[in-house]
C-alpha cells in the first residue's frame, strides 16, 4: 500500500506516493539499528560531528528543493518554508559547534587523590516520530541532538509529508553516516504504532497530546525513558499599559504564523478591557494587509492549512462557539474564492469557557479574544488549560512582567517582542505539553544516560 500525498493549496491535488512500510521492514529496521548503535557510540565524538557535518552541508544545498516542497505539501507559504529551512539548518549548525562543551565530562568532585566525573552517554536506539507543521526544523529538533550524542534513530515522519520525509532519506543516504545509524519508516497511525512496540531505548515524539498520552503508556511499560513535545493553547497577556503599536506585529504572528499552525502559537489573547477594542481594530488591519492565498505565490503571507482533516477540525470549532454566542468580527467561514484546505483569518469576540476555541488546542488562522478587569483575573484566565506550553506578556511594566514569570504555568514565557525560540534555549512545557527537553545542552542532556565514574586521579 502507498501513502498518496497531496497539495492542500491546490484543491488536494494529488502530488506524489510513497510506499508504506511493512511490519517485518520494521523489525528488521531495529535489528540492523542496534548493530548500528554499538559501532556509533565508539566513534569519538568529534568523528560523529564529522560526518554530520557533511549531511549538514547537504541539506545546506538542498535547501531550495526542500523549501519548495514542503509548501507544496503541507501548504507553507514559500517564504515561511524557507524560514524553516534556515532555522532548522542554523540549530543543526548550534548543535555542532557546542556538542563539545556540553557532551565533555564534569568534573564534580576532586579530592585526596580521586576524581569524579559526570558522563553524558547514549541510551541507544530512538524511535522517533514527529508531526509535520514544520518540516524541516522539528526534525532537527528530534533527530540530530540524538545522533550527536550517539544513539541511533529510527524515524517516521508525518504521513501528511511523506515526501518530505523521503528527501530526507535520500540526503541520509548519499551521505557518508553509516549504515543503520539513521532509518525511516514511512505510515500512518498503525506504522507509528507498530515501530513504538519494537525493541527500542527511548521514545521520543513531536505531536499531540492525545496521542503522547497513547506513547507514554507504552514507554511506561516498556521502563524506557520519553521526550514528548506535545500541544499548547499559550494564552497572551495585554495589559492596560501595553505598547500597541509596537507590539501589534508580533501578535499577529504569534497566531498567524504557517496559518496558526505552531504548538505554542498564541491562541488566547487577554486583553485588558480598556486595551479591547484599540487591540481589535489595530489586529483586524494588520490581517487585512496580509496577502491570503496559495502557499506557492512568493507575496503569501497566509496559506492554507495542511489538510482537509484540519480545516474541517477548525470549522467545527468555530461554528461550536458562533453556536454558542461568539461573535467573528473577522474571517469565520473558509473563503468561496479559494479551493482547498482554507480558512479565514478568524478574530472570535463574545468567548466564553464551554467553547472549543477556549478549552481545546486550536491549530489553525483563529484567534479567540476575552477581556480581564485586574492582575487576577489575567492570570486565572491565562491558566484556565489543561496545556502549559508557551506564554506571552506584553506590559512596559518590567516588575509587572516579573510578576507574572511566577505565575503564568507554562514550560516557556516571552516578553513583549522577544522570542524564546532560540537553539541555545529548552524547549517544552509541562502540564499536557510534554516532558523532557529539545535544544540548548539540556536538549543533549535529555538525550543521554548521566553516568557517574569515581576514579584515581
Amino acid at each position: 500500500m502507498n501513502i498518496i500525498s497531496t497539495n492542500p493549496s491546490r484543491n488536494y491535488e494529488p502530488i506524489g506516493e510513497v510506499q508504506i512500510t511493512s511490519n517485518k521492514e520494521i523489525e528488521a529496521l531495529v535489528k540492523n539499528a542496534h548493530n548500528a548503535q554499538k559501532k556509533w557510540e565508539k566513534l569519538k565524538l568529534s568523528k560523529r560531528i564529522s560526518y554530520l557535518n557533511d549531511l549538514l552541508n547537504r541539506f545546506s544545498l538542498e535547501r531550495d528543493t526542500l523549501s519548495q516542497l514542503s509548501s507544496q505539501e503541507m501548504g507553507m507559504p514559500i517564504s515561511q518554508a524557507r524560514g524553516d529551512m534556515e532555522n532548522g539548518l542554523n540549530y543543526f549548525s548550534w548543535y555542532l559547534e557546542n556538542a563539545s562543551k556540553y557532551l565533555s565530562p564534569e568534573i564534580t568532585y576532586q579530592k585526596d587523590g580521586e576524581i569524579n566525573e559526570v558522563h553524558y552517554m547514549p541510551i541507544g536506539v530512538v524511535a522517533s516520530v514527529i508531526s509535520w507543521n514544520f518540516p524541516f526544523s522539528i526534525f532537527v529538533w528530534q533527530v540530530i541532538q540524538n545522533l550527536i550524542v550517539g544513539n541511533v534513530v529510527i524515524f517516521k515522519h508525518s504521513e501528511e509529508t511523506p515526501l518530505f520525509g523521503k528527501e530526507i532519506e535520500r540526503i541520509f543516504k548519499e551521505s557518508n553516516i553509516p549504515e543503520g545509524v539513521f532509518t525511516e519508516v514511512f505510515g500512518g497511525k498503525e506504522t507509528g504504532e507498530f515501530l513504538m512496540q519494537q525493541d527500542i531505548d527511548m521514545i521520543t515524539f513531536t505531536g499531540s497530546s492525545k496521542v503522547g498520552k497513547k506513547l507514554y503508556q507504552i514507554g511506561a511499560e516498556k521502563f524506557i525513558p520519553v521526550l514528548m513535545e506535545l500541544g499548547g493553547s499559550a494564552p497572551g497577556i495585554v495589559f492596560e499599559d501595553a505598547d500597541l503599536d509596537n507590539i501589534i506585529e508580533s501578535l499577529y504572528i504569534k497566531r498567524f504564523l504557517n496559518c496558526g499552525q505552531c504548538c505554542d502559537g498564541l491562541k488566547r489573547l487577554i486583553v485588558h478591557e480598556s486595551r479591547l477594542d484599540e487591540t481589535i481594530e489595530k489586529l483586524t488591519e494588520i490581517i487585512g494587509n496580509k496577502k491570503f492565498g496559495l502557499s506557492e505565490d512568493e507575496d503569501t503571507q497566509i496559506g492554507p492549512l495542511a489538510s482537509k482533516t484540519q480545516v474541517d477540525t477548525i470549522e467545527k470549532q468555530v461554528k461550536d462557539a458562533i453556536n454558542k454566542g461568539a461573535k467573528a468580527v473577522l474571517g469565520g467561514k473558509r473563503p468561496n474564492h479559494l479551493k482547498g484546505a482554507f480558512f479565514e483569518p478568524t478574530i472570535l469576540v463574545n468567548v466564553t469557557k464551554d467553547m472549543a476555541v477556549w478549552n481545546e488546542e486550536v491549530f489553525g488562522p483563529v484567534l479567540p479574544v476575552v477581556s480581564f478587569k485586574n492582575y487576577e483575573e489575567a492570570i486565572t484566565l491565562a491558566n484556565d488549560t489543561k496545556y502549559g506550553l508557551g506564554g506571552y506578556v506584553f506590559t512596559e511594566d518590567k516588575k509587572l512582567f516579573n510578576q507574572t514569570v511566577f505565575d503564568v504555568k507554562t514550560g516557556m514565557l516571552a516578553h513583549n517582542s522577544t522570542s524564546y525560540v532560540k537553539p541555545c534555549n529548552p524547549f517544552g512545557g509541562i502540564k499536557e505539553s510534554g516532558m523532557s527537553r529539545e535544544n540548548g545542552k539540556f536538549g543533549f542532556h535529555d538525550v543521554c544516560q548521566i553516568k557517574i565514574i569515581s576514579r584515581d586521579e
